[in-house]
C-alpha cells in the first residue's frame, strides 16, 4: 500500500470517528461538514473528495458495517445459535460506539430498519411452518416477531452499557431464538 493511499485511508477513518463522536453528543440534524473536519482534523474538502454529504457519510459507514456483518453471516451460516452469535456479539462490543450511536440517534433511523431487515434475511431458511412447533404460522410474522426481539435485546444491551460480555449474550439470545425456530 503506497503512502498516499494510507494517508487517504487515515483520513477516511478519521471522519467517519468524528461524525459518530459528533452523533453521539448531539443531533445530527445540527452537525455540519465543517464539525466533522474539525474533529477529524481534516480539511473540509477532503470530506467532499470522499462523500457528498453528512448523509452519504453516514450511509456508507452503515453500509460497510452491515457487509461486514453480512460476512460474518456467511462465516458463522453452519454454526449453530450460540456460537453464530458469539461472533456477532463479539463484532458489536468491538464496535459499540458505531452500533449505540446508530440505534440511538434520530438522525440514524434507518438504520435500524436496515439492521431489522438484515437479522430477517439472516433468519430466513431457519423457519419451519410445516410442521413442529410453528406448525401453521406465517413465517413472515415469524422472523419479523424473532428479528424484532433480537434488535431490541441488542439495543438494552448498548443503552444499558453491555451488562453482560459477548458470551452470555450470544448463549441466552442463541437458546432463545432456538426455542422460538
Amino acid at each position: 500500500m503506497s503512502k498516499v493511499d494510507r494517508r487517504i485511508l487515515k483520513s477516511q477513518e478519521a471522519i467517519k470517528k468524528a461524525v459518530i463522536e459528533l452523533m453521539s453528543e448531539k443531533n445530527f440534524n445540527q452537525i455540519t461538514i465543517q464539525d466533522i473536519s474539525d474533529r477529524a482534523n481534516v480539511n473540509r474538502r477532503t470530506v467532499y473528495l470522499h462523500y457528498v454529504d453528512k448523509y452519504d457519510l453516514v450511509d456508507k459507514l452503515i453500509e460497510e458495517h452491515i457487509n461486514a456483518l453480512r460476512e460474518l453471516a456467511k462465516s458463522s451460516s453452519e454454526m449453530n445459535f450460540i456460537d453464530g452469535n458469539l461472533i456477532w456479539f463479539e463484532y458489536l462490543e468491538s464496535h459499540y460506539l458505531f452500533f449505540s450511536t446508530m440505534l440511538a440517534s434520530t438522525g440514524a433511523t434507518s438504520f435500524r430498519t436496515q439492521f431489522l431487515e438484515f437479522v430477517i434475511e439472516g433468519l430466513k431458511g431457519e423457519v419451519n411452518t410445516t410442521e413442529g412447533k410453528n406448525s401453521g404460522l406465517s413465517e413472515d410474522i415469524v422472523l419479523r416477531f424473532t428479528a424484532a426481539a433480537y434488535v431490541e435485546v441488542v439495543e438494552w444491551w448498548f443503552r444499558n452499557g453491555m451488562p453482560y460480555p459477548p458470551r452470555v449474550m450470544a448463549q441466552q439470545v442463541g437458546q432463545l431464538i432456538e426455542r422460538i425456530l
